[in-house]
């Protein structure tokens, strides 16, 4: 994909980093513009400027719930994942205490509420789970990915205890681009909620973070069986902000608010709506329905047109894709280590004058083995060389023929600096 770069052309640049963030879609762009112009007055007045926007906000909100299979008002925006999914985890310990008031009757102890996620998850979930058990708020069973990337549905519900209130696994992992079994962990756990309800135990709300599902694989909650489901604009041509699906708002599943103030998205995300961005999320939820299969299969002949192109270039013996070919995974990534001890993957990337990619998550540091791999069980030795090259919507043959002859110079390079 050809990129304007600090305001000059640079004709052989390649961005491969599609799973940090994507560009805005030109559509998505004019929908913001012309709710900059048209749609400035408040959501919550009266006279047309804000019956405008509140129409707008209302429109988006369909086009998101259309894309996910829920429903419109199972829908709250938020500035992003992170709050999404914040807002679910420091959620948990209010419902855990109300639940306890309901159930006063019965001999309360000491115990926490448990929640239980793996060790692959982005840190806008681990992170807050970390600091919520850091504080002795919860209790937390961190389940290990098989040696294939992938969680084992079993191993998950195995931790369940009597104090568990929250299951977040993700759809999918944005440095190997494995699809997790959210699916079939959900039907189970559906099965278990029935048993508990009888049992007098907890319901266990379930979540995942579909940050890198959305816009690439179908997603469906209903399928899926979640309770809470993180979308994040940014991912699929849309703007920085999210929303969180809630089925069932306040009835079936419970919100606590991250903050307060006015009674802005029925009170549970207040503050005055940010009308432009929320079109532009909604417009790109519309290009995803109605396109999504396309996309998809795009995707996927680049990316498997990339694999093969490193087999040739380096030799099929060089190569090393970290994710097992036997798992189901996102159709754009591929995470890929070169072998050789001069062939750092930071190291590598530096020495390209055209791909714009990174070594895994963008908000991690870049000059170190990748912990999601590390975790994922793949060496150390052949962690610390991975790049993660994700294609997009736009990326063409021609720009991995730029990004193959980019990498065989930089890789020339270092091998003959190592060398003399």
């Amino acid at each position: 994909m050809r990129l304007m770069v600090y305001g000059w052309y640079r004709d052989m640049a390649v961005y491969l980093d599609h799973n940090a963030t994507t560009p805005v879609a030109e559509p998505v762009v004019q929908k913001i513009i012309d709710s900059l112009n048209d749609e400035w007055g408040n959501p919550s007045s009266g006279y047309l400027p804000g019956t405008k926007s509140k129409n707008s906000i209302a429109e988006a909100r369909q086009h998101i719930a259309l894309m996910i299979g829920g429903k419109p008002e199972d829908i709250i925006f938020t500035s992003g994942g992170t709050e999404a999914n914040n807002m679910v985890i420091f959620g948990i310990v209010s419902y855990y205490e109300d639940w306890l008031k309901s159930v006063s009757f019965l001999k309360v102890t000491n115990e926490k509420p448990h929640v239980i996620t793996t060790n692959v998850e982005h840190d806008a979930v681990i992170l807050p789970i970390r600091h919520l058990e850091k504080t002795g708020a919860i209790d937390v069973s961190i389940i290990h990915v098989s040696t294939r990337g992938c969680v084992v549905p079993q191993d998950i519900l195995s931790k369940i205890s009597h104090t568990t209130c929250l299951i977040t696994v993700m759809l999918a992992n944005n440095e190997t681009g494995v699809i997790m079994p959210v699916e079939e962990i959900g039907r189970c756990i559906k099965e278990v909620n029935k048993q508990r309800k009888a049992e007098n135990l907890i319901r266990i709300l379930y979540h995942t973070d579909a940050a890198q599902g959305v816009g690439k694989i179908q997603v469906d909650v209903q399928e899926l069986n979640v309770d809470y489901l993180t979308v994040v604009g940014h991912k699929f041509y849309g703007p920085r902000i999210g929303c969180l699906y809630a089925r069932g708002i306040g009835q079936e599943t419970p919100v606590y608010p991250l903050l307060h103030g006015g009674g802005q998205e029925r009170g549970y995300r207040p503050g005055t709506e940010n009308t432009p961005m929320i079109a532009g999320l909604g417009e790109a939820a519309r290009l995803v329905c109605e396109n999504l299969s396309t996309y998809s299969r795009h995707m996927k002949i680049i990316r498997d047109y990339l694999e093969e192109e490193l087999k040739e270039a380096f030799g099929e013996g060089n190569v090393i894709f970290n994710c097992s070919k036997d798992v189901r995974r996102l159709p754009n990534t591929c995470s890929v280590s070169l072998i050789g001890v001069e062939l750092v993957g930071h190291v590598v990337l530096s020495k390209c004058a055209h791909i714009m990619a990174s070594i895994g998550a963008a908000c991690h540091a870049q000059n170190k083995p990748s912990g999601i791999l590390l975790a994922s069980g793949i060496p150390h030795h052949q962690a610390i060389n991975s790049i993660r090259l994700s294609v997009g919507r736009e990326t063409t043959k021609g720009d991995i023929d730029i990004a193959i002859e980019d990498l065989k110079q930089s890789v020339t390079t270092l091998l003959y600096k190592n060398s003399s």
